[in-house]
C-alpha cells in the first residue's frame, strides 16, 4: 500500500500558512519529505490534483493550470492505481492553428510499465518507455502552435543525471530521488490531434485491471 499520510500534513503547525518564492505551501512540502516510494508520491500528487494540497516537486507554481482542470480527477485516480505522473495534458484544437495530443508521462515499476506498454501492442494508443538510466532520442510532436512544435514526447528526463537528482532531491527528499533514478519512465500520447478522455481512461483501466489485459474501449 506504500505509506500513508494523515489529512492534517506534519509540518502545518511548524510552518502555519507560509509560502515558498513561488507561493507553495511550506507545510505541504513538509510532507513530502516523507514520500520515499512511488505509492507515496502518487498519493500525494492525487491530493495536489484534488485541490487538497499546494506543493507539487517541480512544479513552481500552488495549482495546476487552467487546461488540467478537466483531466484533474482522472490523473488524481491514475497515480493512486500506480503512475506516479509528471506532465500531462488533454487534447485540444484550437484556433489560429493550436492543437494538442493528449498525453501523460510518469514513473512506475517494471510490471506497470510491461502492461501499459501493451497499449501500443493492442490499441492505436501510443507507449514510449525508457528503462532506468536509458536515454530517449525520439522527437514526437504533441503540442503545435501555428506552424512551430513547442512540445515534444521521447526524450526522456534522466533522474540519475547529477543536476535532476539534485533537483529531485531538494524538491523532495533524496530516498525518492534515488528510487525515481531506478524506476521506468513512460510517455504515452493519444496519435490523433485533439481527441481528448480516450487516453487516459485506458492507462487508468489498465493500471485497475487485475490482469494486463487491455481495456476494450482503447481500441
Amino acid at each position: 500500500m506504500g505509506q500513508q499520510f494523515s489529512k492534517e500534513p506534519m509540518g502545518s503547525e511548524q510552518y502555519g500558512n507560509e509560502t515558498d518564492s513561488y507561493g507553495r505551501s511550506l507545510a505541504d512540502r513538509a510532507v513530502w519529505r516523507q514520500a520515499t516510494t512511488l505509492a507515496a508520491a502518487g498519493e500525494l500528487t492525487a491530493r495536489w490534483l484534488e485541490g487538497h494540497s499546494r506543493y507539487q516537486p517541480g512544479t513552481l507554481t500552488p495549482v495546476f493550470d487552467e487546461e488540467t482542470v478537466a483531466i484533474a480527477a482522472t490523473l488524481a485516480a491514475i497515480n493512486r492505481a500506480g503512475l506516479f505522473t509528471k506532465e500531462s495534458q488533454p487534447g485540444q484544437l484550437q484556433d489560429a492553428g493550436n492543437s494538442q495530443r493528449e498525453y501523460v508521462t510518469g514513473f512506475c515499476a517494471p510490471d506497470t510499465a510491461s502492461r501499459l506498454l501493451q497499449l501500443s501492442a493492442r490499441t492505436e494508443l501510443v507507449a514510449v518507455a525508457h528503462a532506468p538510466g536509458e536515454p530517449g532520442r525520439a522527437s514526437i510532436p504533441v503540442t503545435l502552435q501555428g506552424d512551430e512544435v513547442v512540445t515534444v514526447l521521447g526524450t526522456s528526463e534522466s533522474p540519475a543525471d547529477t543536476d535532476a537528482l539534485s533537483d529531485w532531491s531538494a524538491e523532495s527528499n533524496e530516498t525518492l530521488a534515488l528510487l525515481l533514478a531506478e524506476s521506468w519512465y513512460l510517455e504515452l500520447f493519444d496519435p490523433v490531434w485533439g481527441r481528448s478522455g480516450r487516453l487516459l481512461a485506458a492507462v487508468l483501466e489498465t493500471l485497475e485491471s487485475p490482469s494486463a489485459e487491455v481495456p476494450q474501449g482503447a481500441s
